[in-house]
């Protein structure tokens, strides 16, 4: 077994650069996998360095049935479940029983988006700069006719990439801009990455204390369905010390209202703990808006971040349908091939 590769990584940063000498490509959220193959010896390697052929032989499999021999390709993985491509499907498969692993491979077999090559046949091209590496991945792929081994799309226009960034949402998490004279830099954080910033009108429909604390540490927020339920989608924690006062007195009236009617906080999930069902609920009257980067199963990924209090906005007109869409497995297909045909 080879050793791990730690992959090159990215900075955030407000703003796509512009110029000349950069390649734009879409950031994906997935897993980050790097495939590496070795005649009959197939690995895929974690972002973190663990192996995980063991959670997705279906592409250890699709990788050793491709026609080179030898290469390290770096990529994503991503799975399409029903009608969106599904993180939480990814996370499912970490999963320790190996028959639980083979059925979820068949029914929802993931998929390798491609975006570097580090190696190709006897050439090693980490330390050639990426313009030569995109020719090598291109040129690998060209080869090869599956249907879940994807090239992702490259551009070199920012035009093109702001695009991108407006479509963000779910499994298309933003862009990836690199710069196509320099080599591949592992563990560095040698990219630059943009993600769209959206906000959403929220009702505030509980709160958790502080740790060994009576004093409000993080609110719980909810949406509306289209049959007036309100489901828990998220929490915002950057309160500063004057603000958690402010909040403990002003929820104090409120709480043991109906709190959340759909989803609750610390629903059924394999991975709820003790403290995720203690919360408090409240009289759904309290409207904020807050800034998010990303939805997963209709709920925000990360914490976000509180931007104002709306009391001109009435709890009822704070609806699911503000959240951005996922990314479907049609709209993955024609992003990637629009760009292919290019």
């Amino acid at each position: 077994m080879t050793e791990a590769i730690a992959p090159m990584e990215a900075l955030l940063a407000a703003e796509l650069p512009d110029g000349t000498g950069w390649q734009y490509e879409p950031k994906w959220d997935g897993f980050r996998c790097i495939a590496v193959r070795d005649g009959a010896a197939v690995e895929l390697w974690s972002k973190s360095g663990k192996p995980l052929a063991r959670y997705f032989p279906e592409v250890a499999e699709m990788i050793g049935a491709m026609r080179a021999r030898r290469f390290v390709i770096d990529g994503e993985l991503l799975i399409a479940a029903g009608d969106a491509v599904s993180f939480d499907a990814l996370q499912l498969r970490l999963h320790p029983a190996a028959s639980r692993i083979a059925k979820l491979s068949a029914a929802t077999p993931a998929l390798f988006m491609a975006f570097d090559c580090l190696a190709h046949g006897a050439r090693t091209l980490a330390a050639e700069p990426l313009a030569r590496r995109r020719a090598a991945l291109e040129a690998l792929l060209a080869k090869e006719s599956h249907e879940r081994l994807m090239l992702s799309p490259a551009a070199g226009d920012r035009a093109t990439a702001l695009g991108w960034l407006e479509r963000s949402g779910g499994a298309l998490d933003g862009v990836i801009a690199k710069r196509l004279d320099e080599p591949y830099r592992p563990g560095e954080r040698a990219m630059v990455k943009v993600k769209l910033k959206r906000s959403a009108d929220c009702v505030v429909g509980g709160f958790r204390y502080g740790k060994g604390s009576r004093q409000v540490a993080s609110l719980l927020l909810g949406l509306y369905d289209d049959d007036g339920l309100l489901h828990h989608v998220g929490f915002t924690s950057a309160l500063d010390a004057t603000e958690r006062t402010a909040w403990t007195a002003e929820l104090a009236p409120l709480v043991g209202g109906a709190g959340f009617t759909g989803n609750a906080p610390g629903g059924p999930s394999r991975w709820a703990t003790e403290r995720s069902s203690e919360w408090q609920p409240l009289d759904p009257r309290i409207v904020i808006e807050v800034e998010y980067d990303q939805v997963t199963s209709g709920r925000f990924r990360h914490g976000t971040r509180l931007l104002r209090r709306r009391p001109d906005k009435d709890p009822r007109q704070c609806t699911c349908d503000q959240l951005a869409p996922p990314l479907t497995p049609d709209q993955l297909e024609q992003l990637v091939t629009h760009r292919l045909d290019r």
